[in-house]
This record gives C-alpha cells, structure tokens and sequence, in this order.
C-alpha cells in the first residue's frame, strides 16, 4: 500500500450530505475485482450524461480547476450505502487520496485506511473554511500533514485532526492488513513452533 505522509494538491468540492457508494461507484462497475481502471468510472453517474462518454460541465470534476484534485472537501455522511470496497478503489485510481467531511460510514471510513486514504473527520465550522478553500479551484491548494495532524489552507489557517493511531501508523509505513500482521512474523512463528512442540498431533 502507498505511503501516506503528507499531501499537497488540489480539493474539489462536494457540498452535498449522504454521497453514498453508489453514488462513488455504480453498481455496474462491480464486476471487475482489480483496483486499476475504476477511476474512470468515479461519480460515473454525476460526471457523465447517459451516454456514460459525454462529460456534464457542471459536475466539479470535470471543470479544468479540478480535473487533477486529489482531496475531496465533502458533506456530512460520506461513503454511506452499500459496503463495497469499490469505491476507495475507484478514488484512490482517480487520484484522491484524502477525503474531508464531518462523518463518515463506518464501513467505508475503515476501507479507506485499507487502500491508502486518508479520511479526516473536521467540525461543521472547519468543513465550511475548507469547502471556501476548495471553492478557489486550481488557484488555492490545501495541503495535510499526517504526522503533525494538520490541515493547512491557503491562507495559513492551520485546522488539527483526531485519528487513532494505529491506523496513522499503518498508513505513514504504508501497511494494510496483511502487512500489518507480517511486522508479527517472528512471533507468529515462534507460536507456530511452540505449538508444534507441545502438541504435535495437531
């Protein structure tokens, strides 16, 4: 998985409460079980008329200032719906790695430290700094600090964040799941061969 230690970029507004995971991924992008290519398909429904080709001017990313965002400053309950894994998959693809908001799905919210995103829970009052911030586009950059758990704007503001630890651990060394039990392998295998010792008819 991706390191995540700090970001710089581009934040693209989503003032809208309840974006759910279908919303993030149609559910017709569900056959593939590879994480590559999703990007493509993000906000499908938002970012493209019927023809699933055209692109609707009016949806943010599809406006030049957006085009390469990759944080996302968005409304309460983000990541709602359907469990799937999908749609960090299809975020981290289209090249956010950082999502904002002031609550999040449980399952999702755990999913994004699982892919290598960073979702930050702020107040009411700093989501509506920040989604001024990203109103800016491409002319104002928002940039987050892992380590220090800051936000910064544009204007020097500096917003501070909560988040467990184990998890700010995993995602600055770049650890999903898996890794994260491999950093056990020693003991894993001195258990392994105690059991093995003592009773070797299993």
């Amino acid at each position: 998985m991706d390191k995540f230690i700090s970001l710089t970029g581009v934040a693209a507004p989503l003032p809208f409460i309840n974006i759910d995971t279908d919303m993030i991924i149609p559910k017709q992008y569900l056959k593939t079980i590879k994480r590559t290519g999703l990007g493509n398909a993000l906000f499908a429904e938002m970012r493209f008329e019927e023809d699933g080709v055209t692109e609707k001017p009016d949806f943010v990313l599809n406006k030049d200032a957006y085009r390469k965002a990759s944080i996302i400053v968005a409304g309460d309950n983000f990541g709602c719906g359907s469990s799937r894994e999908h749609a960090p998959w299809a975020l981290k693809d289209f090249g956010i790695r950082c999502v904002i908001s002031t609550s999040f799905a449980d399952i999702f919210y755990n999913n994004c430290f699982k892919n290598g995103i960073l979702p930050v829970v702020v107040t009411e009052e700093q989501l509506a700094a920040l989604m001024d911030d990203a109103d800016r586009g491409s002319n104002a950059t928002i940039s987050i600090d892992l380590e220090t758990q800051t936000i910064s704007g544009p204007d020097g503001g500096t917003i501070g964040f909560d988040i467990d630890p184990s998890r700010k651990n995993a995602l600055l060394q770049g650890l999903d799941d898996v890794g994260l039990t491999m950093e056990k392998g020693d003991a894993i295998s001195g258990f392994e061969h105690q059991m093995e010792a003592s009773r070797p008819w299993i």
